[in-house]
């Protein structure tokens, strides 16, 4: 017997996009560092940017990123991903601040 209800479902995810996904934040931590992304100022608006940017070249046709030769798709996802982590960690944007 296995006692697994109510448990997180991993197996539910797509592994190949998921891997794209991974590889994109293997070529950031080479490239910057691991976990660079925590640290970007004014990190909100700049990763709905590039989210918005890898989105529209993907639908203009451009299936990868030149520099990464990976997915435009898994860049935005990653873009995607910090900024949920940035609103679950209550990072508030500098748009946010008062004055």
């Amino acid at each position: 017997m296995k006692f697994d209800e109510g448990k997180y479902r991993f197996s539910l995810l797509p592994l190949s996009p998921l891997i794209q996904v991974i590889r994109v934040l293997e070529f950031g931590a080479k490239k910057y560092a691991v976990d660079n992304w925590k640290t970007v100022p004014d990190a909100r608006t700049r990763y709905v940017d590039a989210a918005m940017r890898h989105i529209w070249a993907w639908f203009l046709g451009e299936k990868t990123d030149s520099e990464t030769g990976i997915s435009h798709l898994a860049h935005a996802i990653c873009c995607l991903l910090f900024l949920l982590w940035l609103e679950e960690n209550s990072q508030p944007a500098e748009a946010d601040t008062p004055s």
